[in-house]
């Protein structure tokens, strides 16, 4: 497949596996025609708590013009008085009472519309949606009891895993193989245009692939513990003995899978291997793609969109959409993968990296895949372009504190020129290297 073919990203229709009841785009509905009971609910509520934030940066822009006139303001800071002051809390108000109403009565009324929603075919479209509302504001969809939140899980073909079915039909090995996918993407992103790297590997080395998805807007630490407690679940119920675990993992997934080697590694440190005991032993191989080790510009650079709008009474309010962004994106500003990187911390406030190092899991073959939009004639270039989100420096580790830096091997770095931060997950020079990797090693004569 040529380069250019890599950065395109696959059709819908080449997307919808699992999806064997419609063929071509005459026969597949739309958006809204994918949508389940409820989803009506979900954006019901966000509609609702748009309002009251739109009317708080309203009421915020008010107060400031009213400032420059030297008339006071409410009791709250960026809220007005008397009968303006009331006339947005009356709005807050109403929408709070709509919201309100609108999920008791929806909540009643989904079981009447939701028999066979598991039977359904997997579409594309509303799982692309969901992945990527989940990534810019999952963390307040699960602080509401928002329908939307997504909830982590591993998944096969876009349906959940279902290991007895694997046992049945003879497809399952000792060697399991789970990707895990970055920001506001969903397992269905493995599959690039008909190519997917879980596929691939599974044809070329045995591997049984399982997928993560997972609510990207959570903090990273936090997907961390679930992820480690989910792999503990699932080698104690998979059909055959495990004897070899591989994750690959792309961009912020990654640091996901570093999260939760510590977690399991730390938990069974605390209480003498009964935690964890299970699956961080077999884990043999651990790829990342595209992770950024060490923060991301663009998230950094968002950070700074909110102290500069901070710095204008008029322009203040408008600060409150930069915190729109959830614990999961504020976390790739250095790369957090800790409980106490973002604890007792103002996360939208600008300070230097305090983050505790952390290295890669002891006894696993670790290996880094960077990516650059630059030729290869243009080592400036690579330096600051990287893939177009995640420096080339930050996925191999590379950091100028050397108790940061995280050693990756020469042997186990690769970098791949003119090649974007998505086109990682469907490269076949990738898939290659992949499988060069995570092949059993020949003893030597």
């Amino acid at each position: 497949m040529p380069p250019s073919d890599h950065r395109k990203s696959p059709s819908p229709a080449g997307r919808e596996r699992g999806d064997t009841g419609a063929s071509g785009d005459a026969a597949r509905p739309g958006l809204l025609g994918q949508l389940r009971p409820s989803d009506l609910r979900g954006v019901a509520r966000l509609a609702a708590q748009a309002t009251v934030r739109v009317s708080r940066v309203a009421e915020g822009v008010h107060q400031a013009v009213l400032g420059t006139m030297g008339l006071p303001g409410g009791d709250q800071p960026a809220s007005t008085r008397g009968l303006t002051g009331l006339v947005y809390q009356s709005v807050r108000g109403v929408a709070n009472l709509v919201d309100a109403g609108l999920q008791a009565g929806l909540a009643r009324l989904e079981p009447f519309f939701s028999a066979g929603d598991d039977l359904q075919p997997v579409r594309w479209e509303r799982e692309a949606v969901l992945a990527a509302l989940n990534g810019v504001m999952g963390d307040r969809l699960e602080l509401d009891g928002n329908p939307l939140c997504t909830r982590m899980g591993l998944y096969q073909r876009g349906l959940p895993l279902d290991t007895q079915a694997l046992a049945d039909a003879g497809t399952v090995s000792g060697k399991l193989l789970v990707m895990v996918h970055g920001l506001c993407m969903n397992d269905l992103y493995w599959n690039q245009g008909g190519h997917d790297h879980g596929a691939f590997l599974s044809r070329e080395l045995g591997y049984t692939p399982v997928y993560l998805r997972y609510n990207t807007g959570l903090h990273i630490s936090v997907n961390g513990a679930a992820l480690s407690d989910g792999l503990e679940a699932l080698v104690a119920s998979w059909p055959v003995a495990v004897t070899d675990i591989a994750i690959v993992a792309h961009s912020m997934g990654g640091l996901v899978a570093r999260s939760a080697c510590h977690h399991a590694a730390n938990a069974s440190r605390q209480d003498g291997g009964k935690t964890g005991g299970r699956w961080l032993p077999l884990l043999r191989h651990l790829v990342f793609l595209g992770t950024p080790h060490h923060g991301a510009p663009l998230e950094r650079a968002g950070q700074w969109v909110h102290v500069l709008l901070g710095r204008s009474s008029y322009s203040r309010p408008f600060a409150q959409l930069a915190r729109l962004r959830s614990a999961g994106i504020t976390d790739l500003r250095y790369g957090f993968v800790l409980d106490a990187d973002w604890q007792g911390r103002d996360r939208f406030r600008k300070e230097p990296d305090r983050r505790t190092p952390v290295p890669l899991p002891a006894g696993v073959a670790c290996y880094a895949v960077a990516a650059t939009l630059s030729p290869q004639r243009s080592p400036a270039a690579r330096v600051l372009l990287g893939d177009g989100l995640v420096p080339v420096r930050s996925a191999l580790g590379v950091h100028d504190d050397p108790a940061r830096v995280l050693g990756f091997s020469k042997s186990r770095q690769a970098v791949f020129y003119q090649l974007g931060h998505v086109a990682l997950l469907g490269d076949a020079r990738v898939a290659r290297q992949l499988a060069r990797w995570l092949a059993p090693r020949r003893p030597k004569a």
